[in-house]
């Protein structure tokens, strides 16, 4: 008996060392080191590529905004509503996800609210764009993203949304398309994923050039 505890004790403490080292060294270590790493060669991606204009943080590359001035490009549709909720909205109840979060509704396309919800955003897009047919609308105008913090749209849906940003801004539409070339990105490595156009990016050049801001770090 006194043999059988001995081995069970034993087997027990190797189980406790082997657990404290692994959670030291993935707990602990490996996250620290890949935190200095990533500081150090990528700061900028590494602190949540926040774009700072005249000393205020205006928002982040990487996350989309819900931008309701008529003279900026619009972005996706967000579930989440880009987690732009004032606290007015949390109380009342006008929100889709108390806390900050991503994710999308996932409806299924027989569900009637996903097609009450495509319609209103056609019925907004087509009153702000008479020229424009519903058909002609490009998709990820009118679908969310994934996570519902999706910064980017098309080329094609930044293109027409111009002849609307003509009017508004009274930008030339050459302005408003080399604004839009400026702030496209290429495919990967020339090959993988999609053309896509940065929303906040194209909205602060607009703004720079309206005179509303100076230039974004």
């Amino acid at each position: 008996m006194g043999t059988k505890l001995k081995n069970a004790m034993s087997g027990l403490k190797k189980a406790f060392l082997v657990t404290v080292v692994l959670l030291i060294l993935c707990g602990l270590i490996y996250p620290l080191v890949l935190t200095g790493i990533s500081q150090v060669i990528f700061p900028k991606q590494a602190n949540g590529s926040v774009i700072t204009v005249d000393g205020k943080q205006v928002g982040s590359e990487l996350v989309g905004q819900d931008f309701t001035d008529e003279r900026f490009m619009k972005c996706r549709p967000s579930s989440v509503n880009y987690n732009t909720y004032t606290q007015e909205d949390v109380d009342n109840g006008d929100h889709t996800m108390g806390a900050p979060s991503s994710g999308s509704n996932n409806y299924a396309p027989s569900n009637p609210e996903l097609a009450e919800r495509v319609q209103a955003d056609i019925d907004a897009f087509l009153e702000e764009n008479p020229d424009v047919k519903k058909e002609d609308i490009p998709t990820d105008l009118l679908t969310a993203s994934g996570s519902g913090l999706d910064p980017h749209i098309s080329p094609e849906s930044a293109e027409i949304q111009i002849p609307h940003l003509v009017e508004t801004t009274k930008l030339s539409e050459d302005e408003l398309k080399q604004i839009v070339k400026d702030n496209t990105n290429g495919k990967f490595l020339g090959i993988f994923g999609e053309e896509t156009v940065n929303v906040l990016g194209v909205n602060l050049d607009i703004a720079e050039k309206l005179g509303m801001i100076g230039s974004e770090e």
